[in-house]
């Protein structure tokens, strides 16, 4: 049995169970399950958390189904909520990764299941989690674009999760770049690519989240510099919060999953996360 607590997200093969969910006008958020399915099956829950009120249906919904004597199998959220906050950068800030992965493993899932964690922390904070990797995302990205791309590394912290990608892709080539960020205000600088002369070839930028987009932005510019072709961009879990306009001055094509949400551009795919796990 599958509970998809967004009727637009439904990255689960299997029997579903009605429900219906609304928001009181104090803003906290309510659902009511039907009782009517085999409380003998275990159910798996499904959800996007966007917001701390997609954490809270969550909650309830859990709460619902233990009144009801549900088992409780797994819990697929591909985008982890507050990954990037992963540490603590300046005094006075939360570690916001443990806060949200506290209150999940609290809620008694078998298994959490999430798709291209943004690092090591978030795997290692959740009780059972099974992190899967962005290997079919790229590989379908790559069979996409049809034509031979150089892997591009936006910086350190995606380094390890690339070369793994192209291992898993028989040893496609990786270029390594990097860039300076000011902890304090968040300012990007100092793009650097790793290679003298990209010979024209063809490049692929490779990461788990867009929000903005300023680092690929930035990178764009300089691979140019050092003479790349066409530059495609493929991000897992894309926000894109500013839109596509800036980032479409520098990329023939980007390509990202259903995670966040739903995403409709005239220069973007959109790859089904039931497809990648």
């Amino acid at each position: 049995m599958i509970l998809n607590l967004d009727p637009n997200f439904k990255p689960l093969e299997g029997t579903e169970i009605a429900f219906q969910s609304f928001t009181f006008s104090g803003g906290e958020p309510h659902i009511k399950i039907d009782p009517d399915f085999d409380i003998s099956e275990a159910v798996s829950v499904t959800h996007r958390l966007n917001s701390f009120n997609d954490l809270g249906l969550l909650c309830l919904a859990v709460d619902a189904l233990k009144r009801m004597d549900a088992k409780l199998s797994d819990l697929v959220i591909p985008y982890f909520p507050a990954a990037r906050q992963d540490r603590v950068m300046v005094k006075g800030e939360p570690l916001s990764v443990k806060v949200y992965a506290e209150i999940i493993n609290n809620l008694g899932f078998a298994k959490v299941i999430v798709l291209d964690a943004h690092s090591e922390v978030t795997p290692a904070l959740l009780t059972n989690c099974a992190a899967v990797a962005n290997h079919k995302f790229i590989k379908k990205v790559i069979e996409a674009i049809g034509n031979e791309v150089l892997l591009i590394s936006p910086d350190g912290g995606a380094l390890k999760k690339i070369y793994k990608v192209s291992e898993f892709l028989g040893g496609k080539e990786v270029v390594e770049c990097s860039k300076s960020r000011d902890v304090k205000t968040g300012k990007l600088t100092g793009f650097k690519v790793y290679s003298d002369d990209l010979k024209g070839m063809d490049c692929l930028i490779v990461d788990d989240i867009c929000d903005g987009g300023g680092t690929f932005i930035g990178l764009a510019e300089e691979l140019k510099n050092k003479n790349a072709g066409k530059l495609y961009l493929a991000v897992t879990h894309g926000i894109f919060n500013k839109g596509f306009d800036e980032l479409e001055k520098g990329f023939t094509h980007i390509f990202t999953t259903n995670s966040f949400k739903e995403l409709s551009h005239k220069n973007l795919s959109q790859f089904d996360v039931k497809d990648l796990l």
